[in-house]
This record gives structure tokens, C-alpha cells and sequence, in this order.
């Protein structure tokens, strides 16, 4: 695979189930990411697995926009990865989290890969109001790990 267009990383006091819980949970990422609003699975699909596929509903400011995902990785502890697609079918993303454990807990690193095709860009630069997305995505990243970290830890008590 490609370099990713953005990745950031974060340690976390909290074990890596918990914080695969956390990532691989569609109302817990949207309490903690800054663009995905909300989530729901499709085709009868209840939680995260391979192929499962779930339709995100994100928002920048007052703009708003869904996308479809397809999980291709789910390894509860190590890692959780889907492919983003417009509803029309257009490549958009991978975002992918790697769990690493650590004596105190785990490590977090969070990638994205930017799959547009370059005619597709221009019209989701405008729909998202964004026009440097990997630097955009780098910044949100760390927040939302930042915010991850804290979710995580605060349920350990």
C-alpha cells in the first residue's frame, strides 16, 4: 500500500479491546471525531466485521455530506480499517487504526489514504468546504485522537 496522505499517533492508558471497542464503534467515534456526525450499518449488519458496510454522515461548519464505508479490517485489540466511498460509488478513503500494546496501555496510530480520483476532487473540495485534505485530515486526526485518548481513559475509571 501507498504512504498514507495523513496519519497521527497517541499513547493510551487503557487496554487495546477497550480502545478497539472505542474506534470499531460507530456512536463512539462520533463522539470523538470531527467531521463523522453519525453512523449506522447496513444490510442487516449490527457491528463491525469484514465486508460489513456502514453509512457515515459527516459535517464540516454547516456543511454536510454521507459516504458509504465497507470494513476490510477488523481484529478486535489490533486493528480496524475501512474503504470510504461517495454514495455514488467514487473512491474517497481508507482510514485505518493500528492498536499497539505498550506497558501502559496501548499505542494508537491512526492513517488515511486519500483514493480520489483527481476529476473527483475539485466537487468534494467544494462540498466539504476543504482544499488541502490531507492537511486538513492530519489536524483533525489529532484531535480526535486526543479525544479518544481521554474517552478511553476516562472509562478505565
Amino acid at each position: 500500500m501507498s504512504k498514507p496522505s495523513a496519519s497521527a499517533h497517541t499513547e493510551v492508558n487503557a487496554s487495546p479491546e477497550a480502545v478497539y471497542s472505542l474506534v470499531s464503534d460507530l456512536p463512539g467515534m462520533a463522539r470523538v471525531a470531527v467531521e463523522f456526525e453519525r453512523g449506522s450499518w447496513l444490510g442487516g449488519a449490527r457491528e463491525p466485521a469484514v465486508g460489513a458496510r456502514f453509512r457515515g454522515h459527516n459535517r464540516r461548519s454547516w456543511r454536510r455530506w454521507t459516504t458509504t464505508a465497507k470494513v476490510t479490517e477488523a481484529e478486535p485489540g489490533r486493528r480496524f480499517a475501512f474503504e470510504v466511498s461517495s454514495v455514488a460509488g467514487i473512491p474517497v478513503s481508507r482510514w485505518q487504526y493500528d492498536i499497539e500494546p505498550t506497558e501502559a496501555g496501548c499505542r494508537v496510530v491512526e492513517h488515511t489514504w486519500d483514493r480520489r480520483p483527481s476529476w473527483f476532487k475539485p466537487l468534494t473540495n467544494l462540498i466539504t468546504g476543504v482544499s488541502d485534505r490531507a492537511e486538513h485530515n492530519q489536524r483533525n486526526m489529532e484531535h480526535t485522537l486526543r479525544q479518544l485518548k481521554s474517552a478511553a481513559e476516562a472509562a478505565r475509571g
